[in-house]
């Protein structure tokens, strides 16, 4: 078998050992309905109140703001459809970009196409970035719903999110942001800091499990369900809560946001080597931002890509082939969203930021925190072999 070499952390990252260490007695001797009356089930009721607390002084928020979902994806579509299924007595207007991720675009392409809502879909820079006064055009009279993402999962672009929910909140617009891809990789002091009525998180993009997730629901917001049957999560989720995954949510969230278990002081140099060694090999375009920070009047710097990713488009060649060839030399990446895996439509995010033809070559690598120097200068040595045998169809 050939070496592993793992690529690929903003598909998913491997459960942390102290992780599933919490899990385990959520998976035994504590097994009982929440819901349940009895003493089995009031139990568990106890401690999913208890993860609920623990949740919300983690974020800052309040316990009834905490929604325990099955994840990013369905914690943005609570968020898209719940909200503008509640608020649609007061305009049918929604905004978003052209660089969300698939959960967040085809919610908003659902709403236009079979239930009425016109959808403005915001263009973006070179670099995959939103700007503010393109939203403070778009915003009309009816405009109820804003949903932009906080640091894009292909690219790793970093959106100007505390920018763009202020404005919203300055006229009285619900702000949504998906922030899968920021939590564990960027700064985190509370869930204030991105001026966002409705923020959704994923457990599994910094060690937790897979089939965890919250959204965060701004007091006193109160979208529509998008489950029936039941009256759990008040009443905004119905469903027998998944006890296991939300407490190894919770212990990711307390070990791993605070500081952020993406290191940048060890990832930007893997990175930059990375970076380094592309832009040498013919026919690679990198199209992710090139610069990872500025600084505004003088102060601290502001990210503007996530410090773990590198991704490039190839020219002659085309992603399922650049990946294959990859997996033969034992290097996991991606073409992008692992939502999308084994797709061959081009990618959106590269049709967006104008690179129409080679949107179908995207390469993502994404670091985490188990990659090493000797793996990347493995990276750098096979790679122009790769990607020359990709160009040649070989």
């Amino acid at each position: 078998m050939p070496r592993t070499i793992y690529f690929d952390y903003n598909a998913t990252t491997p459960l942390d050992p102290a992780v599933r260490e919490a899990m385990l007695p959520y998976l035994g001797e504590v097994w009982g309905n929440p819901s349940s009356v009895h003493h089995v089930g009031r139990k568990a009721r106890a401690l999913l109140d208890d993860a609920r607390d623990r949740a919300a002084n983690f974020l800052g928020a309040k316990p009834s703001e905490i929604i325990f979902t099955s994840g990013g994806t369905e914690s943005n579509n609570l968020a898209i459809f719940g909200t503008a299924r509640a608020l649609k007595s007061k305009g049918r207007h929604l905004i978003t970009s052209s660089v969300e991720h698939d959960a967040v675009l085809q919610s908003f392409d659902y709403l236009e196409k079979k239930e009425g809502f016109e959808v403005t879909r915001l263009t973006v820079n070179s670099e995959g970035r939103v700007s503010p006064d393109d939203l403070i055009k778009a915003i009309r009279a009816d405009t109820i719903l804003v949903s932009i993402m906080a640091a894009n999962n292909e690219i790793g672009t970093i959106q100007p999110v505390a920018e763009l929910g202020a404005i919203c909140r300055d006229r009285g617009i619900i702000f949504h942001t998906d922030a899968v891809q920021w939590f564990g990789k960027e700064p985190f002091e509370n869930i204030g800091q991105f001026n966002a009525d409705l923020v959704s998180v994923c457990a599994h993009k910094f060690h937790g499990p897979k089939g965890a997730g919250l959204l965060y629901i701004k007091s006193p917001l109160h979208p529509d369900p998008v489950f029936f049957g039941g009256g759990h999560e008040n009443e905004r989720r119905a469903g027998t809560e998944n006890l296991a995954g939300i407490i190894g949510l919770i212990a990711a969230l307390e070990r791993f946001i605070k500081p952020p278990v993406f290191e940048k002081s060890k990832l930007l140099p893997l990175a930059d080597s990375l970076f380094s060694a592309i832009e040498k090999i013919d026919g690679c375009e990198i199209v992710s931002p090139k610069s990872r920070a500025s600084k505004l009047n003088g102060e601290m710097p502001v990210s503007l890509c996530l410090a773990n990713i590198i991704s490039f488009v190839v020219r002659g060649a085309d992603s399922i082939a650049l990946l294959a060839g990859l997996d033969v030399e034992g290097i996991c990446a991606s073409s992008g969203s692992a939502c999308s895996a084994g797709s061959i439509e081009p990618s959106h995010v590269i049709l967006a930021i104008c690179k129409s033809d080679l949107a179908n070559s995207l390469v993502r690598f994404s670091l985490g925190r188990q990659n090493t120097v000797g793996e990347v200068e493995f990276v750098c040595y096979s790679l122009p072999d790769i990607i020359r045998r990709a160009q040649l169809g070989k």
